[in-house]
């Protein structure tokens, strides 16, 4: 059986030592490869129609799917699950049943949310109707928990935004964030707020097909 030739334009050796341990054979992301873990920048690039890249063959596997933004960006990703709401309401879908008081009963793992700055006067009308309630504030396309933080006074919003986050009107090069409700009551472990990562190995979107 050949051996898999891999390659990464990363520097991380959580990487390289896990394609040692398989044997996998080292190879330069010019040469023939199997396997290649690359950057979005090096992605972007390879699936992009108007560079000279050649197409990926059967037997080659990248670490991303085309336009794998629309999940991993925050903004995105809300759009695409409100859009996907949208269409199993159309469909009549049993999913999106929905309880006495109007919140879903199987799709309520996202909390309400809004763009900042687009949804500003949604978001600003919420507000005032529960004026107790916590937001949670997080930069679309950042992540391990960078630039995050709490909202319980609208003082808070307009102090975001004079410090050149952005208003509606702002320029459109402005950072988008999303802003959604916070939770109650939260579980806390010693008083701290904590996180379950899960990798979820996606082969397919059409059909989908995952491995957790």
């Amino acid at each position: 059986m050949a051996r898999v030739r891999c390659c990464t334009d990363l520097d991380k050796t959580v990487l390289t030592q896990n394609f040692d341990k398989r044997s996998w054979s080292s190879v330069s992301p010019d040469e023939d490869w199997n396997f290649y873990w690359a950057s979005v920048v090096t992605v972007r690039s390879i699936f992009n129609p108007s560079n000279d890249h050649p197409r990926l063959t059967d037997n080659q596997v990248i670490n991303h799917f085309p336009n794998h933004y629309e999940l991993t960006r925050k903004d995105l990703m809300v759009k695409n699950i409100k859009r996907y709401r949208r269409e199993l309401e159309k469909d009549g879908n049993l999913l999106c049943e929905k309880d006495d008081t109007g919140v879903h009963k199987y799709l309520d793992f996202i909390p309400v949310t809004y763009m900042m700055p687009a949804d500003y006067n949604l978001f600003a009308d919420d507000f005032r109707r529960d004026p107790n309630h916590t937001w949670i504030m997080k930069p679309a396309a950042r992540a391990q928990g960078k630039g995050i933080f709490l909202i319980n006074k609208m003082s808070q919003i307009k102090k975001w935004s004079r410090d050149g986050k952005s208003i509606p009107a702002a320029a459109p090069t402005r950072e988008t964030f999303v802003i959604s409700k916070y939770i109650d009551n939260p579980l806390l472990i010693g008083g701290k707020k904590f996180d379950l990562r899960l990798y979820v190995l996606v082969t397919s979107f059409k059909p989908l097909k995952c491995y957790l």
